[in-house]
């Protein structure tokens, strides 16, 4: 970049809402439909979806950058270069580490790096307050539900970046034995974990615990559902660090009372 952007584009909602952690939403002219957080980020023009963003609405917004992450679509990104709008993909590669430098580079190419090292900062300390409350806790066995149904039942995996929050966060991932998501009722069933954590959207929860083999999983009869917002986690920006402590208080509610 030879100087700073004046109008960017965000095509990922973690992008969104780091521009608004960082206070440089002034700059920001275009979102996509996904983009609803913080709530003035609705505020902010939509060019569509994530894979396949509207380029006559990024074109006529004027955008001099255009910032995605990991769902943007190559030949998307091949039309707005021949449309000499400069790109950057910033992916986070499943990691803290990658949340921190996505954080720096956004931080450096709008000319506020003193701001994204001290949110960096923040967040780690806020990620190491966490793991020092449960570090000497027992580690109870815990399901984390992605999806169930007639579809099919989805979890997250042992190579799976949620896998490593679950076990940072003090619990056993009772899937910690499968790759990628997808998972059996029977296995589940047979691992009968002790904490069942499910997203606060769509009346996950009430439909769980009537769900056919989920209600009778001892994490239901014992009432250890625990419902957290999983944009904390799934949307790796600026929030990161506050969905690691959700997963954390939902594994270890003792340790935060």
């Amino acid at each position: 970049l030879e100087q700073k952007p004046q109008r960017v584009v965000s095509v990922a909602p973690s992008i969104t809402e780091s521009f608004f952690a960082l206070g440089l939403e002034a700059f920001l002219v275009g979102r996509t439909d996904y983009c609803d957080y913080p709530e003035k980020a609705q505020e902010v023009t939509s060019v569509g979806t994530l894979r396949e963003p509207n380029l006559e609405k990024i074109i006529e917004l004027e955008a001099d950058l255009v910032i995605a992450s990991t769902h943007f679509e190559e030949d998307v990104h091949e039309k707005l270069q021949e449309l000499g709008i400069t790109v950057m993909v910033l992916n986070p590669n499943d990691s803290f580490e990658g949340v921190y430098e996505v954080l720096k580079k956004i931080g450096k190419a709008m000319e506020a790096e003193d701001e994204a090292e001290e949110l960096v900062l923040s967040m780690k300390n806020h990620v190491q307050e966490v793991k020092e409350k449960v570090q000497r806790l027992d580690t109870p066995s815990v399901y984390y539900v992605v999806g169930f149904g007639e579809y099919g039942d989805f979890t997250a995996g042992g190579d799976t970046f949620i896998h490593e929050m679950i076990e940072e966060a003090g619990g056993f991932n009772v899937a910690q034995d499968v790759e990628g998501w997808s998972y059996s009722l029977e296995k589940l069933i047979e691992k009968d974990p002790e904490v069942l954590i499910v997203s606060k959207y769509y009346d996950t929860k009430a439909q769980i615990i009537e769900a056919q083999g989920y209600k009778d999983l001892s994490a239901v009869k014992n009432q250890r559902v625990i419902e957290i917002d999983n944009n904390l986690i799934d949307r790796q920006g600026p929030r990161l660090a506050e969905g690691f402590e959700a997963l954390a208080r939902a594994i270890h509610q003792e340790a935060f009372e």
